[in-house]
């Protein structure tokens, strides 16, 4: 095949460059997608048959090559190994942004893989493979409704950017990566240092422009190269049995609607009800027992009840559950309610509940990043679980799942934005587990609750309490419409968006939007988001109502920590030859100890279980830093003996010379006669000797009047009287 190159120029970054033809000509669509030194290669394949599914059978698999780096993987086996959760992440964001464009129908399994090739810091792999998927779906015989494309906007110093370098999106204010159609956005996923929700509606608004350029050179490219799209056979039609089930189900969903039932109660009334009418066809007309006229009545059945539920919010606005749109579920909060864990806390709303713990660590429990394009440690930690019996199933206990990883990392960033920075807590590493006790929507915003009230549990200064809601959205018309606070499970399913927002009373942390449909107005975005801020705050008033502000004090079983400057030239004398001094001091204080060294010299950072241990580590080593005041007198033991005199340590760490001249009023001929090695004795220090460069100590000059010195004297006396 012929090798084909396009260009889009983007002002200020290097072009992105396409090139396919000739790479990877056995999928079905296949491109090179190229920015400054990064490659991705992406490529999109469908099975030959279908298979049976009520669901679109959608694989997305993103891989980083550690190669592209130039770099050896870790580990014995030197190999690169199942995705990591950066890999899993961008999976994620690039499915949520592709499948709902899916045609209704398409069943033939289909795959999606970008793999990382080349990586050059300063362009982002995640933004380019979600784009280089995208051409290789408009290249292939496979189906989409609509075209979409992705793009990253960061807001620094209050200014908007596109596709920025890597080194500007650290520390931005705002960081977005939007996915969108040439009509709505689709997808939004980032976080942000408390903006308002104006700003958020704003940096959407600047993205879409650029992602309907975008767009515009996609279906270019299309149009000029993509394979003819297969065609989707549509399923069977039977307006007999809609008809029927029509008038068979309409009072029984009514009954079921003002009832306002629990989760369960609702789950078994509409499975029984399914069952029922199932029968009721086959009594109706004994040919509808057929297995098609049995599988379109299962389908027009869960269309029909997503149909009368929306009807009956935009209708009458009664919900599900029995609520209004704008209404919350019940809030209970509990914090402290597990002794021996550093911080804990329990979040309940409705039937949503997540109970939170908080560990304090120190820097040696840092996670260790080793993946292709990151490097580093990470000092804070979210982790949430998902078990089967949080909806009352019964599955098997796996390794996380690509949900739980993504909810981690959402309620991460929520929480992430307050921690503390700088001072003692900037060291401590913090790990945050949430284990989903109940779930009926939203339990990743109920984890950001729990998280919040659990961090405040155990003493951590945060900047300002954080919050989560789930909004939803009920979809007719611009003039009928519903936006839904609090949404449960079944209104995310049938709804038409699902947008996770948490924050701050002063603004947002964290985003999480997914739209079903098109044409929708920046008007209705800009109202969900006033409407999750009036939830927001509600839900942070009955928070602050069981935990006002942070604890003053750490739990017992909290590590302590303290920071002690170093200077340069005294490093060496805290660590010791070969980690000497250091691993006596953490062995005899029970303690850890981390050094760290910058451009304005050493930090000692002690971590400790309690008050006592961390104190006597602190005084160790301000003793070893130092410097002795000129006339004063201090403890000392000896060390070495020599012909001149004796080699004394005094403080901590400091070596003086005690000259046998300075050991009594009186001459010595020995020094051996009156010192032994590990003696114990006062010396007053008398300077730095000029011409050695050592510490001057003596031992006479500090025993005037002292009993100690004049035990010493009459040793010494009786020794000599005996010779």
């Amino acid at each position: 095949m012929t090798r084909r190159t396009e260009v889009f120029e983007i002002e200020g970054v290097a072009p992105i460059i396409l090139r396919f033809g000739d790479i990877a000509r056995q999928a079905d669509g296949a491109v090179w997608i190229q920015q400054g030194g990064t490659i991705v290669i992406c490529t999109a394949c469908a099975s030959a048959q279908e298979i049976e599914a009520d669901f679109t059978p959608l694989t997305v698999d993103y891989r980083e090559n550690f190669a592209s780096s130039g770099r050896i993987p870790g580990g014995f086996f030197k190999r690169d190994g199942r995705p990591n959760e950066a890999e899993i992440l961008v999976s994620r964001l690039i499915d949520r942004s592709l499948r709902p464009f899916f045609p209704k129908g398409w069943r033939r399994e289909t795959q999606l893989i970008a793999i990382l090739e080349s990586y050059d810091p300063d362009y982002p792999p995640d933004v380019l493979a979600a784009l280089g998927l995208s051409v290789a779906l408009a290249l292939s015989s496979i189906p989409t409704e609509q075209v979409v494309a992705t793009a990253r906007v960061i807001q620094r110093a209050g200014a908007f950017q596109l596709n920025p370098p890597t080194s500007l999106i650290e520390g931005a204010e705002m960081n977005l990566v939007v996915s969108g159609t040439q009509d709505s956005i689709v997808m939004v996923e980032g976080e942000m240092q408390e903006v308002s929700e104006t700003k958020l509606v704003e940096a959407l608004q600047h993205a879409h422009t650029y992602i309907q350029r975008l767009i515009a050179f996609i279906e270019k490219i299309r149009e000029s190269y993509g394979k003819p799209k297969l065609v989707i056979q549509p399923p069977a039609e039977f307006p007999e049995v809609r008809a029927f089930l029509e008038a068979f189900l309409l009072e029984r969903f009514r009954q079921i609607q003002w009832e306002g039932l629990s989760k369960l109660e609702r789950r078994t009334l509409f499975d029984t009800l399914l069952q029922e009418v199932s029968e009721a066809l086959v009594q109706s007309n004994p040919d509808w027992a057929a297995p098609e006229v049995q599988k379109f009545a299962a389908a027009c059945f869960a269309e029909l009840k997503k149909h009368f539920i929306r009807t009956a919010i935009l209708e009458q606005g009664i919900r599900l559950d029995g609520r209004r749109p704008t209404d919350i579920r019940p809030i209970s909060c509990e914090v402290g309610l597990l002794p021996r864990t550093h911080g804990s806390a329990l979040f309940t709303r409705g039937e949503t509940q997540a109970l939170a713990t908080v560990t304090l660590g120190t820097k040696e429990d840092e996670q260790i990043i080793d993946y292709a394009t990151q490097q580093g440690t990470k000092k804070f930690l979210l982790q949430y679980n998902f078990p089967p019996f949080s909806t009352g199933e019964v599955k098997p206990l796996r390794a996380p799942s690509r949900r739980e990883v993504g909810h981690s990392h959402l309620a991460e960033r929520a929480l992430r934005q307050v921690v503390p920075q700088v001072g003692d807590f900037a060291d401590y590493t913090i790990r945050i587990v949430s284990d989903i006790l109940e779930s009926n929507g939203s339990s990743s915003m109920a984890t950001v609750c729990a998280g919040c009230l659990a961090l405040m549990d155990a003493g951590v200064p945060i900047r300002a309490p954080v919050a989560g809601i789930a909004m939803g959205l009920i979809w007719k018309s611009p003039e009928k419409y519903a936006v839904l606070t609090d949404i449960l499970g079944d209104e995310d399913a049938l709804g038409d968006m699902d947008f996770k927002v948490a924050g701050t009373a002063n603004g947002l942390t964290a985003c999480q939007m997914d739209i079903k449909i098109q044409h929708l107005p920046y008007e209705v975005l800009e109202k969900a988001l006033l409407q999750a801020r009036e939830a927001r705050l509600y839900i942070l008033e009955k928070m602050l109502e069981v935990l006002p502000a942070p604890r003053a004090e750490l739990s017992p079983y909290a590590p302590r920590i303290h920071r002690i400057p170093i200077p340069h030239e005294l490093i060496g004398a805290v660590i010791g030859t070969g980690g000497k001094v250091i691993q006596e001091i953490q062995r005899t204080t029970g303690t850890t100890i981390t050094i760290e060294q910058g451009d304005q010299g050493g930090l000692a950072v002690i971590y400790a279980q309690n008050k006592a241990a961390l104190e006597k580590a602190a005084q160790i080593i301000r003793e070893i830093i130092s410097e002795p005041e000129v006339g004063q007198v201090y403890p000392a033991r000896v060390k070495l003996l020599k012909e001149t005199g004796a080699i004394v340590e005094f403080m901590r760490g400091k070596e003086g010379f005690l000259h046998i001249s300075e050991i009594a009023h009186y001459r010595i001929q020995r020094i051996q006669d009156v010192l032994k090695v590990g003696q114990e004795l006062l010396v007053k220090y008398l300077g730095i000797d000029s011409r050695t460069g050592k510490y001057r100590v003596s031992h006479k000059a500090a025993i005037n009047g002292d009993s100690q010195g004049k035990a010493f004297s009459r040793r010494t006396l009786s020794s000599r009287r005996r010779r």
